[in-house]
């Protein structure tokens, strides 16, 4: 059925004739609606008039979702604004399926949705001051298992960056900034939680402060801050979860991270969490080196420090700036499966004469 116009007095489409039986078709049609052929678009589908009356609440929520693009990769159709298209009914890559962010040239970030996930939960957010230089890092990973968990981690993620960026700038001791974030980003995911939901909104923190030659981090769950130096990995964070229970008892990492249930986290952010201070440390960053906060759609295929930093540093010498080794941890987190969502943020450090951290 062609779908078209849906609003208000838009000129008809432009028409081609099917090669196959002769019938007059729109130039941005991929089947011949008379004889069911599959054409080859030869025009781009019009853009619809802006309707008159208000969007529902429900295509309003939709569209928030969607991108801001207007043409279906699928077929040529117009995306509408409930981020569906109105020709072969495809949904339109949402904005959130993959983001970049770079606030300098030494510091950025990817998100992506990888290849099994209908949405992508994970969320970024990074601030940079190339004067000092200072940054914050900041990963969340939305609980899939939750209500609205994709909402709710980018909230807190971009409350937790507020909340660091003022505590650098205003010298606040670091512990009490990161205990402040977390408990933002908790009143963050709460404030997008359904008062009556039986299936509360959930997340991890993941948060890394620079400052000069120091390095602050933060967590609450299993996403995770890394150290890389030039002849030194560290994984900094401490996972709230099975695994790293059993780990603590002596396990081997390897073992631990397969067994069944391995991921169930033991901290969180969310309505129902009754711990959300965060674990805590800084480290001194020697000489030149990498920080690297990820979500585990990451680490599932590279947990042990070292398998982390060959990646990077195998990235890192044929380009070394950090949006080309996000992208390129994320493409080789999705060559092998994509099982998840995944979450690279990089700072690059290089070595110099700096102050202490707060």
């Amino acid at each position: 059925m062609t779908v078209w116009p849906l609003f208000g007095n838009a000129e008809e489409p432009a028409t081609t004739t099917c090669p196959h039986c002769g019938a007059a078709v729109p130039v941005y049609a991929s089947y011949c609606e008379v004889c069911g052929s599959s054409l080859t678009p030869t025009g781009p589908m019009p853009a619809p008039e802006t309707p008159t009356g208000a969007d529902s609440s429900q295509t309003r929520r939709l569209g928030q979702r969607a991108s801001q693009i207007t043409v279906c990769p699928q077929c040529g159709g117009r995306i509408d604004a409930d981020g569906y298209c109105a020709l072969c009914g495809s949904r339109a890559p949402s904005a959130r399926d993959h983001i970049e962010s770079s606030p300098a040239p030494w510091i950025a970030g990817v998100s992506d949705i990888g290849l099994v996930h209908s949405r992508n939960e994970d969320a970024l957010a990074l601030w940079a001051d190339d004067a000092a230089p200072r940054a914050v890092l900041v990963v969340c990973d939305g609980v899939s298992t939750s209500a609205e968990s994709d909402v709710a981690s980018l909230a807190a993620a971009e409350r937790a960056r507020e909340v660091l960026v003022d505590a650098l700038r205003g010298g606040m001791p670091l512990d009490e900034a990161f205990r402040q974030a977390a408990s933002q980003a908790n009143a963050a995911v709460i404030e997008h939680t359904q008062d009556d939901s039986s299936n509360t909104a959930s997340a991890t923190l993941a948060a890394a402060v620079v400052d000069g030659d120091q390095l602050g981090y933060a967590n609450l769950g299993d996403s995770r801050v890394y150290w890389i130096g030039e002849n030194d990995e560290t994984l900094l964070s401490t996972d709230d979860s099975m695994a790293q229970a059993f780990i603590d008892q002596g396990m081997a990492r390897a073992a631990a991270e397969s067994m069944p249930q391995a991921h169930a986290i033991t901290k969180w952010l969310g309505r129902d969490s009754d711990d959300i201070v965060p674990d805590t440390g800084t480290q001194a960053m020697a000489g030149p080196g990498w920080v690297l906060v990820c979500s585990d759609g990451l680490w599932n295929y590279a947990s042990e420090p070292a398998a982390i930093a060959a990646l990077v540093r195998e990235f890192a010498a044929s380009d070394a700036e950090p949006a080309v080794i996000a992208r390129r941890l994320v493409t080789w987190t999705n060559d092998r499966g994509g099982h998840d969502n995944v979450t690279v943020a990089l700072a690059r450090h290089e070595a110099g004469d700096h102050g202490p951290i707060v």
